[in-house]
C-alpha cells in the first residue's frame, strides 16, 4: 500500500495506491466523505472499498481531498474537490495507460463528487455510490447518467434519508441504456456502524464480482 504524492491543483495530494502488475488491469478511484465532518481516505468504508477493488485485480487509488491529512489547500465545498479527483484520475491513467476499464467509487460527499466526475469522463465504465446525500446536494446533473452502477444506503440513515436516495434511484432507473442497482442495508446508519461487513460481503463484493466478471482472490 505505497504512499503517493500527486501534484494537485491546490498543491500536493496525499494518496495510497495499489498497483496491479498486469498491463491491462482495470483501474479504480475511491473518494472519501465530507472533509469538514471527519472524512478522510482512511474512512472505514473507503478503506474496505480500496481493498475490495484490489482483491479483484484493480490498480486502485484513494486520496485525501485538499486540506485533509497531508494534502495541501483549503476545503472548497465541491469545485476544488472535483478538480482534485480529476487530477487523481489523470495520474492513475498515466500510470496505467492500457487499463481495460475505469471505475469510480465514493462515500457520502465523495459519492457526490464521484458522480460529477463520472459525467465529465466518458471512460468511466462503472461506479459505486455509498450513502449519496441526495437531500443535501443537487444530483440533477445526472441527466442522463452515462454509466451503470450500484447505489447503496442504510435504512436508518438520518444524514441522507432513504426516501431521498430512493427518489434519486428512481430518476436514474427511468433512463434507458444503463442499469442502476439499488441495495438497502437494513439497520445501517450513514456510517454503516456495525454493518460494514454486511455492506462489503453481501452487497458490494457480490456486485463487483458480477459486474467485473472476476472472482475475488483468496
Amino acid at each position: 500500500m505505497p504512499e503517493v504524492i500527486i501534484n494537485g491543483p491546490a498543491g500536493r495530494l496525499e494518496g495510497r495506491y495499489h498497483h496491479e502488475p498486469a498491463a491491462d488491469s482495470p483501474i479504480a478511484l475511491i473518494l472519501h466523505p465530507h472533509p469538514q465532518f471527519g472524512g478522510t481516505m482512511n474512512n472505514p468504508i473507503v478503506y474496505h472499498l480500496y481493498y475490495a477493488f484490489a482483491r479483484r485485480g484493480f490498480s486502485v487509488l484513494r486520496i485525501n481531498f485538499r486540506g485533509v491529512g497531508r494534502s495541501q489547500g483549503l476545503f472548497d465545498n465541491g469545485p476544488g474537490e472535483l478538480s482534485d479527483a480529476a487530477t487523481a484520475l489523470d495520474w492513475l491513467q498515466v500510470y496505467n495507460p492500457d487499463a481495460r476499464s475505469c471505475w469510480i467509487a465514493g462515500v457520502s460527499f465523495g459519492a457526490w463528487i464521484s458522480m460529477q466526475l463520472l459525467m465529465r469522463r466518458p471512460e468511466i465504465a462503472g461506479f459505486i455510490s455509498v450513502a449519496p446525500p441526495a437531500n443535501l446536494y443537487d444530483f440533477s446533473f445526472l441527466a442522463p447518467c452515462p454509466s451503470s452502477g450500484l447505489i447503496v444506503n442504510g435504512d436508518m440513515d438520518r444524514v441522507a434519508p432513504p426516501e431521498a436516495v430512493r427518489s434519486l434511484v428512481n430518476k436514474l432507473k427511468s433512463q434507458k441504456g444503463i442499469s442502476i442497482t439499488h441495495e438497502v442495508v437494513h439497520g445501517a446508519n450513514h456510517f454503516f456502524e456495525d454493518k460494514l461487513d454486511e455492506l462489503m460481503d453481501e452487497v458490494i463484493g457480490p456486485y463487483l464480482d458480477e459486474a467485473t466478471g472476476q472472482a475475488a482472490s483468496a
